[in-house]
């Protein structure tokens, strides 16, 4: 099974504030959906992703998502392997999950289904 780079995400404490300079700077297509803005590229190169502020720790941030088949079984292995689970699995409305962990270095990384 391969486990491919996803999904990026980028935490701020003014989404709007930051929408704007991605969007003045790159030429990024960024749309309010549900509690994130939603980021297009407007590239095939690459992967798409989204803004939010959480409200809470951590403020700022950027990380990545692997998609993987069994959030469960990474984090066991995660856990097993020195890293730390800081949130989830969470369960979206969609059904997709998603969880944060922290590498050995205490890089916040993410996965998803």
């Amino acid at each position: 099974m391969k486990n491919p780079v996803v999904h990026f995400e980028i935490g701020c404490r003014d989404s709007e504030k930051t929408r704007a300079f991605y969007n003045d700077v790159f030429g990024w297509t960024i749309s309010k959906h549900n509690f994130s803005l939603d980021i297009n590229t407007n590239s095939e190169k690459g992967i798409q992703g989204h803004i939010t502020s959480l409200g809470h720790e951590p403020h700022n941030y950027v990380t990545f998502y692997i998609e993987v088949e069994d959030i469960d079984a990474y984090l066991s292995i995660i856990k097993e392997k020195g890293g730390d689970i800081m949130v989830g699995p969470v369960t979206l409305p969609s059904g997709q999950q998603f969880a944060w962990f922290k590498d050995i270095d205490g890089n916040i990384v993410g996965l998803t289904t």
